[in-house]
C-alpha cells in the first residue's frame, strides 16, 4: 500500500478528512522549503503538495506565479525540488509528498529520468495541470511502475468523457478544481462543489480533494463536509510571502493547526447541509 493509500485508510478509520497544503519550493527562501513542510506535517497535514517552479505557470493566479518568480528568481529548479524532498524525507517517512506542476520542467528533465529521481527522493504521487489523462497513460503507468501515484485534476467544466477518463488512470486521489477561475480566486461556491462530488464519484473510485478557491477555516470546514480532502495553497503562500528569514515554518505551522482544528470539530461546519447525500468516506 502507497503512502499516500495509507494515509486516506488511516484517516477513514478515524472518521477524519484529508488536509493537503500546497507550497512552492523554494519560496519563501532557497534553504527553508523542507523546514516548512516539516511544520505543516507537525501541525496536522495529511499530505504535502510541492509547487515545482514553473515561468508560466497558467493554472495560477497571481500568489502562486509570483512565488515561482521569486523561487526561478533564486535558482530553483528541478534538483532543488528534489532536494528538499530528500531533505524532507530524512526526518519523516510517513508523510506523503506530491509534486504538483507542469509539464515543461518534466519534459527538460526527461520523463523517465524525472521518474525515477523522484522516487529515489521519496514523492509519493505527481499531479501535472497541463498533461491531459487521454494523453498521458504511458507517463501515468511509468509513475505507478515506479510506486508513484498519477493524480489528475477535474474541473466544474469536465464532460463525463473527461471525468471517465481521469477515473481509469488516477491513484492516489484527484484533485477537484471547486471554480472556473485561477488558483486563489476569491468566488468559492460550496453548493456547486456539494453537486459536482457525486458526479466525480460515478467515475472516479479514489478518494476527491477539492481546492481552488480555500482561503480560510471556514471555507476548508465546508469542504470537508463534502469532499475526502481540502487542498489549500494560495492562502498559505500569500502568509509566507512576507515571512522575515527563518519565520516561515513558524507561520504555516500555525495557519495548518488552525484548519486543521476546523476540520476537526465535527460543530465547526457553517454549512450544516452541504454534505447531505454526499460521501462520509471513501469506499
Amino acid at each position: 500500500m502507497s503512502r499516500i493509500d495509507a494515509t486516506f485508510a488511516a484517516l477513514r478509520d478515524r472518521h477524519r478528512k484529508a488536509l493537503i497544503p500546497y507550497i512552492t519550493a523554494g519560496d519563501p527562501d532557497a534553504e527553508g522549503t523542507a523546514a516548512i513542510m516539516r511544520a505543516m506535517a507537525d501541525a496536522g497535514a495529511d499530505i504535502i503538495e510541492l509547487g515545482m517552479p514553473f515561468s508560466d505557470p497558467m493554472a495560477d493566479g497571481p500568489v502562486v506565479q509570483k512565488a515561482s518568480e521569486r523561487a526561478l528568481a533564486r535558482g530553483i529548479g528541478m534538483p532543488q525540488v528534489l532536494a528538499a524532498v530528500r531533505d524532507f524525507r530524512a526526518g519523516d517517512a510517513k508523510t506523503p509528498v506530491v509534486l504538483m506542476g507542469y509539464a515543461n520542467p518534466i519534459e527538460r528533465y526527461g520523463r523517465e529520468a524525472f521518474a525515477e529521481a523522484a522516487k529515489a527522493a521519496g514523492v509519493d504521487g505527481v499531479l501535472v495541470v497541463d498533461y491531459p489523462p487521454e494523453e498521458c497513460e504511458d507517463f501515468a503507468a511509468m509513475l505507478k511502475s515506479r510506486g508513484l501515484d498519477p493524480i489528475f485534476l477535474v474541473a466544474p467544466t469536465s464532460t463525463e468523457q473527461r471525468i471517465a477518463s481521469v477515473g481509469k488512470v488516477a491513484s492516489g486521489y484527484v484533485y477537484h478544481v471547486s471554480l472556473k477561475g485561477v488558483t486563489g480566486a476569491g468566488h468559492f461556491d460550496i453548493a456547486a462543489v456539494a453537486e459536482m462530488i457525486p458526479r466525480i464519484q460515478a467515475h472516479v473510485k479514489v478518494p476527491i480533494g477539492v481546492g481552488f478557491g480555500i482561503r480560510d477555516a471556514k471555507t476548508a470546514r465546508a469542504v470537508a463536509d463534502v469532499a475526502d480532502a481540502v487542498v489549500i495553497g494560495s492562502a498559505l503562500v500569500q502568509r509566507l510571502e512576507t515571512a522575515a528569514p527563518g519565520e516561515a515554518p513558524t507561520i504555516a505551522g500555525r495557519f495548518i493547526a488552525e484548519i486543521r482544528a476546523a476540520l476537526d470539530d465535527p460543530h465547526s461546519s457553517p454549512f450544516p447541509h452541504a454534505g447531505e447525500g454526499a460521501r462520509q468516506g471513501t469506499n
